[in-house]
Protein backbone atom coordinates (compact mmCIF):
# COMPACT_ATOMS: atom_id res chain seq x y z
CA UNK A 1 0.00 0.00 0.00
CA UNK A 2 1.47 3.30 -0.80
CA UNK A 3 1.99 6.02 1.57
CA UNK A 4 -0.44 8.56 0.30
CA UNK A 5 -3.39 6.16 0.30
CA UNK A 6 -2.60 5.00 3.64
CA UNK A 7 -1.76 8.90 4.96
CA UNK A 8 -4.39 10.94 3.08
CA UNK A 9 -6.47 8.69 0.84
CA UNK A 10 -8.02 6.26 3.34
CA UNK A 11 -8.41 8.58 6.10
CA UNK A 12 -10.16 11.59 4.36
CA UNK A 13 -12.47 8.64 2.98
CA UNK A 14 -13.55 7.36 5.94
CA UNK A 15 -13.75 10.71 7.15
CA UNK A 16 -15.84 12.10 4.68
CA UNK A 17 -18.22 8.80 5.15
CA UNK A 18 -18.71 9.75 8.74
CA UNK A 19 -19.70 13.23 8.27
CA UNK A 20 -21.83 12.33 5.23
CA UNK A 21 -23.50 9.32 6.58
CA UNK A 22 -24.54 11.56 9.71
CA UNK A 23 -26.16 14.48 7.76
CA UNK A 24 -29.57 14.80 8.31
CA UNK A 25 -31.12 17.28 5.75
CA UNK A 26 -34.06 19.58 6.69
CA UNK A 27 -33.76 18.61 10.63
CA UNK A 28 -33.18 20.55 13.73
CA UNK A 29 -29.79 18.31 14.25
CA UNK A 30 -27.88 18.76 11.05
CA UNK A 31 -25.61 16.34 12.39
CA UNK A 32 -26.30 12.36 13.87
CA UNK A 33 -23.74 10.57 15.95
CA UNK A 34 -23.33 6.81 15.96
CA UNK A 35 -25.78 4.74 17.91
CA UNK A 36 -24.71 2.74 20.66
CA UNK A 37 -25.89 -0.73 19.17
CA UNK A 38 -24.04 0.54 15.90
CA UNK A 39 -20.97 0.64 18.35
CA UNK A 40 -21.56 -2.54 18.89
CA UNK A 41 -22.59 -4.17 15.43
CA UNK A 42 -18.87 -2.04 14.01
CA UNK A 43 -16.74 -4.18 16.38
CA UNK A 44 -18.59 -7.40 15.20
CA UNK A 45 -17.83 -5.88 11.34
CA UNK A 46 -14.15 -5.19 12.09
CA UNK A 47 -13.66 -9.02 13.63
CA UNK A 48 -15.13 -9.74 10.05
CA UNK A 49 -13.04 -7.94 8.56
CA UNK A 50 -9.94 -9.25 10.28
CA UNK A 51 -11.05 -12.75 10.04
CA UNK A 52 -11.73 -12.92 6.37
CA UNK A 53 -8.90 -11.34 5.79
CA UNK A 54 -10.11 -8.12 3.67
CA UNK A 55 -8.41 -5.94 6.81
CA UNK A 56 -5.15 -6.71 7.97
CA UNK A 57 -3.84 -4.51 11.12
CA UNK A 58 -0.17 -5.88 11.25
CA UNK A 59 0.01 -3.82 7.79
CA UNK A 60 -1.02 -0.73 9.35
CA UNK A 61 0.78 -0.75 12.92
CA UNK A 62 3.78 -3.26 14.14
CA UNK A 63 7.04 -3.06 15.97
CA UNK A 64 8.58 -2.59 12.87
CA UNK A 65 7.30 0.59 11.40
CA UNK A 66 8.29 3.81 12.26
CA UNK A 67 6.27 5.98 15.32
CA UNK A 68 4.91 8.29 12.28
CA UNK A 69 3.70 5.35 9.99
CA UNK A 70 2.19 3.70 13.04
CA UNK A 71 0.00 6.56 13.83
CA UNK A 72 -1.08 6.52 10.07
CA UNK A 73 -2.29 3.30 10.55
CA UNK A 74 -4.03 3.85 13.65
CA UNK A 75 -5.72 6.86 11.84
CA UNK A 76 -7.06 4.51 9.25
CA UNK A 77 -8.27 2.46 11.95
CA UNK A 78 -10.37 4.49 13.80
CA UNK A 79 -11.65 6.36 10.80
CA UNK A 80 -12.89 3.36 9.27
CA UNK A 81 -14.22 1.91 12.80
CA UNK A 82 -16.04 5.42 12.84
CA UNK A 83 -17.72 5.63 9.09
CA UNK A 84 -18.66 1.54 10.15
CA UNK A 85 -20.76 2.56 12.71
CA UNK A 86 -22.35 5.67 11.21
CA UNK A 87 -23.13 3.47 7.94
CA UNK A 88 -24.48 0.88 9.98
CA UNK A 89 -26.77 3.74 11.87
CA UNK A 90 -27.48 5.19 8.82
CA UNK A 91 -29.30 2.11 6.82
CA UNK A 92 -30.86 1.31 10.41
CA UNK A 93 -34.79 2.95 10.55
CA UNK A 94 -34.87 5.81 12.90
CA UNK A 95 -37.61 3.78 15.43
CA UNK A 96 -40.52 1.33 15.89
CA UNK A 97 -40.99 -2.47 14.50
CA UNK A 98 -38.79 -1.33 11.10
CA UNK A 99 -36.11 -0.48 13.20
CA UNK A 100 -36.08 -3.53 15.71
CA UNK A 101 -36.34 -5.62 12.68
CA UNK A 102 -33.17 -4.24 10.60
CA UNK A 103 -31.20 -3.87 14.19
CA UNK A 104 -32.24 -7.70 14.94
CA UNK A 105 -31.07 -8.94 11.53
CA UNK A 106 -27.79 -6.85 10.88
CA UNK A 107 -26.87 -8.88 14.48
CA UNK A 108 -27.61 -11.67 13.05
CA UNK A 109 -25.93 -10.90 9.60
CA UNK A 110 -22.57 -10.15 11.18
CA UNK A 111 -22.66 -13.07 13.99
CA UNK A 112 -23.64 -15.81 11.10
CA UNK A 113 -20.67 -14.40 9.24
CA UNK A 114 -18.01 -14.45 12.05
CA UNK A 115 -19.34 -18.04 12.66
CA UNK A 116 -19.30 -18.63 8.73
CA UNK A 117 -15.72 -17.35 8.19
CA UNK A 118 -15.82 -16.46 4.58
CA UNK A 119 -12.68 -15.31 2.42
CA UNK A 120 -12.40 -11.51 1.00
CA UNK A 121 -14.43 -11.83 -1.78
CA UNK A 122 -17.52 -12.91 -0.15
CA UNK A 123 -17.21 -10.88 2.58
CA UNK A 124 -17.16 -7.79 0.54
CA UNK A 125 -20.14 -9.53 -1.51
CA UNK A 126 -22.06 -10.27 1.36
CA UNK A 127 -21.44 -6.95 2.85
CA UNK A 128 -22.89 -5.18 -0.12
CA UNK A 129 -26.01 -7.09 -0.21
CA UNK A 130 -26.73 -6.34 3.24
CA UNK A 131 -26.09 -2.36 2.88
CA UNK A 132 -28.26 -2.94 0.13
CA UNK A 133 -31.27 -4.63 1.30
CA UNK A 134 -31.10 -2.25 4.44
CA UNK A 135 -30.92 0.68 2.11
CA UNK A 136 -33.79 -0.52 -0.04
CA UNK A 137 -36.13 -0.96 2.83
CA UNK A 138 -35.14 2.40 4.85
CA UNK A 139 -34.76 4.67 2.05
CA UNK A 140 -37.46 3.53 -0.57
CA UNK A 141 -40.20 0.97 1.11
CA UNK A 142 -40.74 2.73 4.71
CA UNK A 143 -39.90 6.35 2.51
CA UNK A 144 -42.80 5.35 0.37
CA UNK A 145 -45.20 4.38 3.15
CA UNK A 146 -44.28 7.58 5.30
CA UNK A 147 -44.53 9.77 2.96
CA UNK A 148 -48.04 11.95 2.61
CA UNK A 149 -50.63 9.95 0.29
CA UNK A 150 -50.27 11.36 -3.01
CA UNK A 151 -52.80 8.54 -4.51
CA UNK A 152 -55.60 6.02 -3.85
CA UNK A 153 -53.14 3.07 -3.84
CA UNK A 154 -50.60 4.92 -1.51
CA UNK A 155 -53.71 5.72 0.78
CA UNK A 156 -54.53 2.32 0.91
CA UNK A 157 -51.34 0.96 1.70
CA UNK A 158 -50.85 3.06 4.08
CA UNK A 159 -54.07 2.79 5.99
CA UNK A 160 -53.56 -1.02 5.80
CA UNK A 161 -50.24 -0.84 7.34
CA UNK A 162 -51.03 1.33 9.97
CA UNK A 163 -54.11 -0.59 11.21
CA UNK A 164 -51.90 -4.29 11.01
CA UNK A 165 -48.87 -2.60 12.69
CA UNK A 166 -51.17 -0.02 15.24
CA UNK A 167 -49.02 2.52 13.25
CA UNK A 168 -45.57 1.99 14.16
CA UNK A 169 -44.02 0.99 10.70
CA UNK A 170 -44.24 4.68 9.46
CA UNK A 171 -40.98 6.83 9.84
CA UNK A 172 -40.39 10.39 9.97
CA UNK A 173 -40.79 12.31 6.94
CA UNK A 174 -36.96 12.48 5.30
CA UNK A 175 -35.70 15.19 3.38
CA UNK A 176 -35.75 14.43 -0.67
CA UNK A 177 -32.17 14.38 -0.82
CA UNK A 178 -31.41 12.20 2.18
CA UNK A 179 -31.65 9.01 0.45
CA UNK A 180 -29.19 10.28 -2.33
CA UNK A 181 -26.74 11.43 -0.10
CA UNK A 182 -27.01 7.88 1.93
CA UNK A 183 -26.37 5.90 -1.23
CA UNK A 184 -23.10 7.65 -2.53
CA UNK A 185 -21.82 7.53 1.02
CA UNK A 186 -22.33 3.67 1.18
CA UNK A 187 -20.66 3.58 -2.04
CA UNK A 188 -17.93 5.41 -0.62
CA UNK A 189 -17.69 3.03 2.12
CA UNK A 190 -17.46 0.14 -0.02
CA UNK A 191 -14.28 1.94 -1.79
CA UNK A 192 -12.86 2.48 1.46
CA UNK A 193 -12.41 -1.14 2.31
CA UNK A 194 -11.70 -1.92 -0.96
CA UNK A 195 -8.36 -0.02 -0.95
CA UNK A 196 -7.74 -1.29 3.00
CA UNK A 197 -4.33 -3.30 3.08
CA UNK A 198 -5.84 -7.06 2.73
CA UNK A 199 -3.86 -9.89 4.37
CA UNK A 200 -1.95 -11.14 1.62
CA UNK A 201 -1.57 -14.93 0.64
CA UNK A 202 1.88 -15.64 -0.56
CA UNK A 203 3.26 -15.19 3.61
CA UNK A 204 1.56 -18.71 4.33
CA UNK A 205 2.50 -20.39 0.92
CA UNK A 206 5.51 -19.77 0.55
CA UNK A 207 6.49 -22.38 4.05
CA UNK A 208 4.78 -25.19 1.87
CA UNK A 209 6.27 -24.44 -1.17
CA UNK A 210 9.46 -24.40 -0.06
CA UNK A 211 9.12 -27.64 2.20
CA UNK A 212 7.57 -29.01 -1.43
CA UNK A 213 11.13 -28.59 -2.71
CA UNK A 214 12.95 -30.11 -0.17
CA UNK A 215 11.08 -32.88 -0.35
CA UNK A 216 11.33 -33.42 -3.82
CA UNK A 217 15.60 -32.70 -3.10
CA UNK A 218 15.40 -35.14 -0.56
CA UNK A 219 13.52 -37.65 -2.90
CA UNK A 220 15.87 -37.10 -5.74
CA UNK A 221 18.88 -37.42 -3.66
CA UNK A 222 17.38 -40.95 -2.52
CA UNK A 223 16.98 -42.19 -6.19
CA UNK A 224 20.33 -41.12 -7.31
Amino acid sequence: MTVVREAIVLPLLFLAVTLAGGLRPGQAALLQAPSLFSLVLAMLFFAALVQSGTLAPERLMRESRGALANLNGLAVLLTAFAASAQVFTLVTPSSGVPGVVVATFLLITLIHTLTVAPDRVRMLRGLMVLLGAAFTIKFIVLAALSAPAGGRVARALQLLFDNVTLGVITQPSAHPLEGYLAFATLIAFIAGLLLLPSAGWTVARVPVLENDAMVRRSENARQG
